[in-house]
Protein backbone atom coordinates (compact mmCIF):
# COMPACT_ATOMS: atom_id res chain seq x y z
CA UNK A 1 0.00 0.00 0.00
CA UNK A 2 3.03 2.12 1.10
CA UNK A 3 4.81 1.59 -2.25
CA UNK A 4 1.53 2.50 -4.39
CA UNK A 5 0.62 5.73 -2.42
CA UNK A 6 4.42 6.51 -3.15
CA UNK A 7 4.32 5.88 -6.76
CA UNK A 8 1.34 8.07 -7.18
CA UNK A 9 2.59 11.05 -5.70
CA UNK A 10 5.86 10.65 -7.15
CA UNK A 11 3.55 10.59 -10.58
CA UNK A 12 2.08 13.63 -9.45
CA UNK A 13 5.40 15.26 -8.55
CA UNK A 14 6.86 14.46 -11.79
CA UNK A 15 3.93 15.79 -13.95
CA UNK A 16 3.67 18.68 -11.80
CA UNK A 17 7.79 19.29 -12.75
CA UNK A 18 7.16 19.05 -16.06
CA UNK A 19 4.14 21.57 -16.25
CA UNK A 20 6.27 24.39 -14.16
CA UNK A 21 8.92 23.85 -16.65
CA UNK A 22 6.55 24.43 -19.52
CA UNK A 23 4.93 27.36 -18.36
CA UNK A 24 8.76 28.65 -17.30
CA UNK A 25 9.52 27.80 -20.89
CA UNK A 26 6.50 29.79 -22.59
CA UNK A 27 7.35 32.87 -19.66
CA UNK A 28 10.58 32.59 -20.89
CA UNK A 29 9.36 32.80 -24.68
CA UNK A 30 7.22 35.56 -24.16
CA UNK A 31 9.48 37.43 -22.73
CA UNK A 32 12.21 37.29 -25.09
CA UNK A 33 11.17 39.73 -27.70
CA UNK A 34 12.20 42.83 -25.54
CA UNK A 35 13.92 43.48 -22.27
CA UNK A 36 11.49 45.75 -21.11
CA UNK A 37 13.35 47.87 -18.81
CA UNK A 38 16.64 47.99 -20.99
CA UNK A 39 14.73 48.70 -24.62
CA UNK A 40 17.27 46.25 -25.85
CA UNK A 41 15.73 43.60 -28.07
CA UNK A 42 17.11 39.71 -27.40
CA UNK A 43 16.35 38.80 -30.72
CA UNK A 44 19.23 41.27 -32.18
CA UNK A 45 21.39 41.02 -29.22
CA UNK A 46 24.67 40.11 -29.76
CA UNK A 47 27.76 38.63 -28.50
CA UNK A 48 30.33 40.72 -25.42
CA UNK A 49 32.18 43.61 -27.49
CA UNK A 50 35.18 42.04 -25.33
CA UNK A 51 36.67 39.16 -27.03
CA UNK A 52 40.72 39.48 -25.96
CA UNK A 53 41.42 36.33 -22.61
CA UNK A 54 41.21 38.42 -19.38
CA UNK A 55 44.36 38.36 -17.16
CA UNK A 56 42.85 36.44 -14.36
CA UNK A 57 40.26 33.71 -13.55
CA UNK A 58 38.22 35.51 -10.71
CA UNK A 59 34.53 35.01 -10.67
CA UNK A 60 32.43 37.76 -11.13
CA UNK A 61 30.40 38.19 -7.66
CA UNK A 62 27.10 38.11 -9.90
CA UNK A 63 25.71 37.83 -13.40
CA UNK A 64 25.89 40.45 -15.77
CA UNK A 65 28.97 42.20 -13.37
CA UNK A 66 31.49 42.02 -16.57
CA UNK A 67 31.01 40.89 -20.07
CA UNK A 68 27.35 41.44 -21.04
CA UNK A 69 25.58 41.39 -24.57
CA UNK A 70 26.67 43.23 -26.99
CA UNK A 71 24.16 46.01 -28.99
CA UNK A 72 24.53 48.37 -31.88
CA UNK A 73 23.19 51.61 -32.31
CA UNK A 74 20.34 51.78 -34.88
CA UNK A 75 19.77 55.28 -35.52
CA UNK A 76 22.19 56.27 -38.40
CA UNK A 77 25.43 58.38 -37.17
CA UNK A 78 27.76 61.00 -37.97
CA UNK A 79 31.51 60.87 -36.74
CA UNK A 80 33.04 64.19 -37.80
CA UNK A 81 36.54 65.64 -36.80
CA UNK A 82 35.82 69.52 -35.82
CA UNK A 83 39.61 70.10 -34.54
CA UNK A 84 42.85 68.71 -34.08
CA UNK A 85 44.57 71.81 -32.70
CA UNK A 86 44.28 70.95 -28.70
CA UNK A 87 46.92 70.14 -27.09
CA UNK A 88 46.54 67.16 -24.71
CA UNK A 89 42.97 68.33 -23.57
CA UNK A 90 41.97 66.55 -20.27
CA UNK A 91 38.39 68.13 -19.38
CA UNK A 92 35.04 69.59 -21.12
CA UNK A 93 31.93 70.75 -19.78
CA UNK A 94 29.38 73.06 -21.33
CA UNK A 95 28.85 76.21 -21.16
CA UNK A 96 25.12 78.35 -20.74
CA UNK A 97 25.48 79.22 -24.08
CA UNK A 98 25.88 76.35 -25.28
CA UNK A 99 29.80 76.50 -26.11
CA UNK A 100 32.51 74.36 -24.54
CA UNK A 101 34.90 74.89 -22.48
CA UNK A 102 38.23 72.37 -22.46
CA UNK A 103 41.11 72.36 -20.25
CA UNK A 104 44.81 71.31 -21.88
CA UNK A 105 47.02 69.67 -20.00
CA UNK A 106 50.01 72.05 -19.96
CA UNK A 107 47.91 74.86 -17.97
CA UNK A 108 45.87 76.32 -20.45
CA UNK A 109 42.38 76.25 -20.86
CA UNK A 110 40.12 77.32 -24.36
CA UNK A 111 36.75 77.71 -25.44
CA UNK A 112 35.53 76.39 -28.38
CA UNK A 113 32.21 76.44 -30.34
CA UNK A 114 30.14 73.38 -31.60
CA UNK A 115 31.12 73.25 -35.10
CA UNK A 116 34.78 73.17 -33.92
CA UNK A 117 36.15 76.52 -34.00
CA UNK A 118 38.81 78.42 -31.23
CA UNK A 119 36.83 81.45 -29.55
CA UNK A 120 38.90 82.12 -26.41
CA UNK A 121 42.06 81.06 -25.40
CA UNK A 122 42.33 81.35 -21.16
CA UNK A 123 45.73 81.81 -19.79
CA UNK A 124 47.42 82.63 -16.73
CA UNK A 125 46.09 79.92 -14.60
CA UNK A 126 48.29 78.29 -11.49
CA UNK A 127 51.55 76.85 -12.38
CA UNK A 128 50.81 72.89 -12.89
CA UNK A 129 53.55 69.88 -12.70
CA UNK A 130 52.42 68.33 -16.18
CA UNK A 131 54.64 65.37 -15.55
CA UNK A 132 53.32 61.82 -15.95
CA UNK A 133 49.33 61.84 -15.10
CA UNK A 134 49.43 65.39 -14.06
CA UNK A 135 48.93 68.77 -15.14
CA UNK A 136 45.47 70.96 -15.33
CA UNK A 137 42.82 68.37 -15.07
CA UNK A 138 39.17 68.63 -14.85
CA UNK A 139 37.07 72.03 -15.18
CA UNK A 140 33.18 72.67 -14.72
CA UNK A 141 31.02 75.95 -14.45
CA UNK A 142 29.57 77.03 -11.10
CA UNK A 143 25.27 76.64 -11.57
CA UNK A 144 25.13 80.08 -11.63
CA UNK A 145 27.59 80.85 -14.01
CA UNK A 146 25.43 83.20 -15.32
CA UNK A 147 25.20 85.45 -13.08
CA UNK A 148 28.52 84.90 -10.97
CA UNK A 149 30.70 83.99 -14.08
CA UNK A 150 32.97 81.14 -12.09
CA UNK A 151 35.17 78.30 -13.19
CA UNK A 152 35.73 75.41 -10.53
CA UNK A 153 39.00 73.30 -11.79
CA UNK A 154 42.09 70.83 -10.82
CA UNK A 155 45.06 70.05 -11.51
CA UNK A 156 48.39 68.84 -10.19
CA UNK A 157 49.92 71.13 -7.94
CA UNK A 158 53.77 71.16 -7.39
CA UNK A 159 55.19 71.53 -3.61
CA UNK A 160 58.27 71.08 -1.10
CA UNK A 161 56.92 68.09 -0.24
CA UNK A 162 55.48 66.40 -3.74
CA UNK A 163 52.45 67.25 -5.54
CA UNK A 164 48.98 67.16 -4.83
CA UNK A 165 45.45 67.67 -6.41
CA UNK A 166 44.63 71.31 -5.55
CA UNK A 167 40.84 72.51 -6.65
CA UNK A 168 40.54 75.91 -7.37
CA UNK A 169 37.77 78.82 -8.92
CA UNK A 170 37.88 81.68 -10.97
CA UNK A 171 36.16 84.61 -12.62
CA UNK A 172 36.03 84.22 -16.02
CA UNK A 173 36.36 87.91 -17.07
CA UNK A 174 34.49 89.51 -19.69
CA UNK A 175 36.87 89.48 -22.73
CA UNK A 176 37.01 85.89 -21.51
CA UNK A 177 40.64 85.63 -21.55
CA UNK A 178 42.02 84.91 -18.14
CA UNK A 179 39.89 83.47 -14.98
CA UNK A 180 40.32 86.91 -12.28
CA UNK A 181 40.85 85.95 -8.28
CA UNK A 182 41.41 82.52 -8.50
CA UNK A 183 41.65 80.95 -5.27
CA UNK A 184 42.53 76.95 -4.61
CA UNK A 185 39.85 75.94 -2.25
CA UNK A 186 40.83 72.50 -1.30
CA UNK A 187 44.37 70.50 -1.40
CA UNK A 188 43.96 67.05 -1.34
CA UNK A 189 46.71 65.84 1.13
CA UNK A 190 49.09 64.82 1.37
CA UNK A 191 51.38 65.22 -1.13
CA UNK A 192 53.43 62.61 -2.97
CA UNK A 193 56.76 63.02 -4.52
CA UNK A 194 54.81 60.96 -7.78
CA UNK A 195 53.24 61.84 -10.53
CA UNK A 196 50.58 59.24 -11.29
CA UNK A 197 46.99 58.90 -10.28
CA UNK A 198 45.65 62.33 -8.77
CA UNK A 199 41.57 61.45 -10.06
CA UNK A 200 39.65 63.95 -11.02
CA UNK A 201 36.52 64.90 -12.14
CA UNK A 202 33.90 67.40 -10.58
CA UNK A 203 30.26 67.20 -10.62
CA UNK A 204 27.82 69.69 -8.75
CA UNK A 205 24.85 68.32 -6.78
CA UNK A 206 21.72 69.81 -7.02
CA UNK A 207 22.19 71.97 -3.69
CA UNK A 208 25.75 73.44 -5.74
CA UNK A 209 27.62 71.82 -3.93
CA UNK A 210 31.03 69.86 -5.66
CA UNK A 211 31.85 66.04 -5.83
CA UNK A 212 35.40 65.58 -6.41
CA UNK A 213 37.09 62.44 -6.78
CA UNK A 214 40.46 61.82 -6.20
CA UNK A 215 43.47 59.16 -7.25
CA UNK A 216 45.49 57.45 -4.36
CA UNK A 217 48.63 58.36 -6.34
CA UNK A 218 49.37 54.96 -7.45
CA UNK A 219 52.56 53.89 -5.32
CA UNK A 220 52.18 50.70 -3.51
CA UNK A 221 53.37 53.06 -0.23
CA UNK A 222 50.92 55.29 -0.72
CA UNK A 223 48.34 53.52 -2.22
CA UNK A 224 46.99 52.02 1.22
CA UNK A 225 45.62 55.50 1.80
CA UNK A 226 42.63 55.01 -0.14
CA UNK A 227 41.51 52.98 2.76
CA UNK A 228 42.63 55.79 5.53
CA UNK A 229 39.79 58.32 6.52
CA UNK A 230 42.14 60.91 7.50
CA UNK A 231 43.16 61.60 4.49
CA UNK A 232 42.03 62.70 1.00
CA UNK A 233 43.64 60.54 -1.43
CA UNK A 234 41.53 57.49 -3.04
CA UNK A 235 38.18 59.39 -2.26
CA UNK A 236 35.13 61.18 -3.27
CA UNK A 237 34.69 64.46 -1.55
CA UNK A 238 31.88 66.57 -0.79
CA UNK A 239 32.56 70.45 -0.50
CA UNK A 240 30.76 73.40 -0.67
CA UNK A 241 31.96 76.30 -3.04
CA UNK A 242 34.52 77.73 -0.45
CA UNK A 243 35.55 73.89 -0.53
CA UNK A 244 34.19 73.42 3.23
CA UNK A 245 32.53 70.07 4.54
CA UNK A 246 29.35 69.85 3.35
CA UNK A 247 27.52 69.53 6.38
CA UNK A 248 25.93 66.50 7.41
CA UNK A 249 28.32 64.17 5.73
CA UNK A 250 28.43 60.51 6.58
CA UNK A 251 31.94 61.05 8.43
CA UNK A 252 30.96 64.04 10.07
CA UNK A 253 30.47 62.58 13.65
CA UNK A 254 33.37 60.30 12.70
CA UNK A 255 36.68 60.11 15.03
CA UNK A 256 39.30 61.32 13.12
CA UNK A 257 37.93 61.08 9.69
CA UNK A 258 37.84 64.04 7.70
CA UNK A 259 33.72 65.57 7.18
CA UNK A 260 34.30 66.32 3.72
CA UNK A 261 34.97 62.70 2.93
CA UNK A 262 32.01 60.99 0.94
CA UNK A 263 32.69 57.56 -0.03
CA UNK A 264 36.64 56.02 0.10
CA UNK A 265 38.29 52.91 -1.60
CA UNK A 266 39.07 54.12 -5.01
CA UNK A 267 42.12 54.08 -7.21
CA UNK A 268 42.19 56.00 -9.84
CA UNK A 269 38.63 57.46 -10.95
CA UNK A 270 38.96 59.48 -14.05
CA UNK A 271 35.26 59.61 -14.68
CA UNK A 272 31.90 60.64 -12.36
CA UNK A 273 28.83 61.91 -13.60
CA UNK A 274 25.19 61.98 -11.85
CA UNK A 275 22.45 60.18 -13.16
CA UNK A 276 19.75 62.51 -14.20
CA UNK A 277 17.03 60.01 -13.91
CA UNK A 278 17.70 59.12 -10.13
CA UNK A 279 20.15 61.64 -9.05
CA UNK A 280 22.88 58.97 -8.19
CA UNK A 281 26.49 59.63 -8.47
CA UNK A 282 28.33 57.28 -11.29
CA UNK A 283 32.21 57.21 -10.89
CA UNK A 284 34.27 55.16 -13.18
CA UNK A 285 38.11 53.91 -12.23
CA UNK A 286 41.00 52.53 -13.38
CA UNK A 287 42.01 49.09 -12.06
CA UNK A 288 45.82 48.06 -12.25
CA UNK A 289 45.71 44.95 -15.05
CA UNK A 290 41.95 43.99 -15.68
CA UNK A 291 40.01 45.22 -12.49
CA UNK A 292 38.16 48.82 -14.03
CA UNK A 293 35.25 49.55 -12.49
CA UNK A 294 32.16 51.21 -12.92
CA UNK A 295 30.43 52.33 -9.50
CA UNK A 296 27.16 53.83 -8.02
CA UNK A 297 29.03 56.42 -4.93
CA UNK A 298 26.56 56.20 -2.28
CA UNK A 299 27.60 58.21 1.20
CA UNK A 300 29.67 56.30 3.48
CA UNK A 301 30.50 53.35 0.95
CA UNK A 302 33.86 51.68 0.66
CA UNK A 303 34.43 50.84 -2.35
CA UNK A 304 37.45 48.16 -1.48
CA UNK A 305 40.92 49.62 -3.10
CA UNK A 306 43.56 48.26 -2.59
CA UNK A 307 42.03 45.58 -0.60
CA UNK A 308 39.57 43.13 -2.97
CA UNK A 309 39.79 43.92 -6.54
CA UNK A 310 38.95 42.69 -10.03
CA UNK A 311 42.71 43.40 -11.24
CA UNK A 312 46.24 42.03 -11.29
CA UNK A 313 49.88 44.09 -10.53
CA UNK A 314 51.36 44.94 -13.53
CA UNK A 315 53.65 42.30 -12.76
CA UNK A 316 51.03 39.79 -12.74
CA UNK A 317 51.29 39.11 -9.41
CA UNK A 318 47.94 39.09 -7.39
CA UNK A 319 47.27 42.17 -5.14
CA UNK A 320 46.87 42.16 -1.68
CA UNK A 321 45.53 38.19 -0.77
CA UNK A 322 44.09 38.52 -4.36
CA UNK A 323 40.45 38.66 -2.92
CA UNK A 324 37.66 40.16 -4.98
CA UNK A 325 34.89 40.27 -2.17
CA UNK A 326 34.69 41.26 1.39
CA UNK A 327 32.01 41.94 3.47
CA UNK A 328 31.87 45.73 4.34
CA UNK A 329 33.15 46.90 0.81
CA UNK A 330 31.32 47.58 -2.43
CA UNK A 331 31.26 45.30 -5.26
CA UNK A 332 31.22 47.59 -9.00
CA UNK A 333 28.13 47.44 -11.13
CA UNK A 334 30.36 46.14 -13.61
CA UNK A 335 33.99 45.92 -13.98
CA UNK A 336 36.57 44.95 -17.36
CA UNK A 337 39.22 42.82 -17.89
CA UNK A 338 41.23 43.54 -19.79
CA UNK A 339 41.01 46.98 -18.87
CA UNK A 340 39.90 49.80 -20.90
CA UNK A 341 41.11 52.63 -19.14
CA UNK A 342 38.01 54.22 -18.68
CA UNK A 343 37.85 57.70 -18.01
CA UNK A 344 35.22 61.16 -18.40
CA UNK A 345 31.33 59.78 -18.82
CA UNK A 346 28.18 61.40 -19.33
CA UNK A 347 24.70 60.21 -19.43
CA UNK A 348 22.69 60.70 -22.56
CA UNK A 349 19.86 62.92 -22.02
CA UNK A 350 18.28 63.84 -25.14
CA UNK A 351 15.40 63.03 -27.53
CA UNK A 352 17.49 63.55 -30.35
CA UNK A 353 18.31 59.62 -30.51
CA UNK A 354 15.99 58.36 -27.97
CA UNK A 355 17.83 55.03 -28.12
CA UNK A 356 20.50 56.37 -26.14
CA UNK A 357 18.56 58.22 -23.23
CA UNK A 358 19.41 56.90 -20.02
CA UNK A 359 22.94 55.61 -21.44
CA UNK A 360 26.32 55.99 -20.15
CA UNK A 361 29.23 57.34 -22.25
CA UNK A 362 33.16 56.70 -21.35
CA UNK A 363 35.66 57.69 -23.26
CA UNK A 364 37.84 55.18 -22.52
CA UNK A 365 42.00 55.80 -23.96
CA UNK A 366 43.93 52.47 -23.71
CA UNK A 367 41.37 50.89 -26.06
CA UNK A 368 40.70 53.28 -27.68
CA UNK A 369 37.20 53.74 -28.04
CA UNK A 370 33.86 55.31 -27.01
CA UNK A 371 32.00 53.17 -24.68
CA UNK A 372 27.98 52.95 -24.62
CA UNK A 373 26.30 51.30 -21.72
CA UNK A 374 22.56 50.35 -21.44
CA UNK A 375 21.46 50.26 -18.20
CA UNK A 376 18.62 48.03 -16.34
CA UNK A 377 18.40 50.06 -13.28
CA UNK A 378 21.35 49.90 -11.59
CA UNK A 379 23.03 47.13 -13.40
CA UNK A 380 24.57 47.14 -17.05
CA UNK A 381 21.97 45.79 -19.52
CA UNK A 382 24.48 45.74 -22.65
CA UNK A 383 27.35 47.44 -24.09
CA UNK A 384 28.72 49.15 -27.37
CA UNK A 385 31.43 49.96 -28.56
CA UNK A 386 32.17 53.20 -30.69
CA UNK A 387 34.84 55.10 -32.41
CA UNK A 388 36.84 52.03 -32.77
CA UNK A 389 38.36 53.35 -35.99
CA UNK A 390 39.91 56.11 -34.97
CA UNK A 391 43.02 55.18 -33.52
CA UNK A 392 42.23 57.69 -30.53
CA UNK A 393 43.10 57.67 -26.83
CA UNK A 394 39.67 59.45 -25.90
CA UNK A 395 40.32 61.64 -22.46
CA UNK A 396 36.40 62.83 -21.77
CA UNK A 397 32.67 63.18 -23.54
CA UNK A 398 29.77 65.43 -22.71
CA UNK A 399 26.72 65.70 -24.32
CA UNK A 400 26.00 69.53 -25.78
CA UNK A 401 22.56 70.93 -26.10
CA UNK A 402 22.27 70.17 -29.42
CA UNK A 403 21.84 66.72 -28.70
CA UNK A 404 25.25 65.77 -29.88
CA UNK A 405 28.08 63.83 -28.23
CA UNK A 406 31.46 65.57 -28.13
CA UNK A 407 34.78 63.57 -27.20
CA UNK A 408 38.37 64.71 -27.04
CA UNK A 409 40.77 62.45 -27.30
CA UNK A 410 44.56 62.70 -25.94
CA UNK A 411 46.34 63.67 -29.30
CA UNK A 412 44.41 66.77 -29.24
CA UNK A 413 40.92 66.14 -31.19
CA UNK A 414 37.63 66.94 -30.55
CA UNK A 415 34.98 65.12 -32.21
CA UNK A 416 31.04 65.11 -32.80
CA UNK A 417 28.75 62.25 -32.58
CA UNK A 418 25.33 63.16 -33.68
CA UNK A 419 22.50 61.65 -35.71
CA UNK A 420 23.13 61.60 -39.36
Amino acid sequence: MQKKQFSVITMRALIGMLMSGALLSCHSNSQSNTDQKSGISTADSLPPVETKKPNSDYKPAFVGQTRVKGTKTKTPIQVTLLDSTLKFPWGICNLPDGRLLITEKLGTMRIETLDGKLDKQITGLPKVNADGQGGLLDVNVDPDFSTNRMVYFDYAEPGAKGNLLAIAKGKLSQDETHLENIQVIYRAAPAWKGTLQYGSRIVFDKDGNLFVTTGERSDKEIRTKAQDLSVAIGKVLHLTKDGKPVPGGPFANTKGALPEIYAYGLRSPEGMAINPATGEIWEDEFGPKGGDELNIIRPGKNYGWPVITYGREYSGDQVGDGIQQKEGMEQPIYYWDPVISPSGMTFYNSDTIPEWKGNIFIACLSSSHLTRLVLDGDRVAAEEWLMQDMGQRFRAVTQAKNGALYVISEQGRLYKVAKK
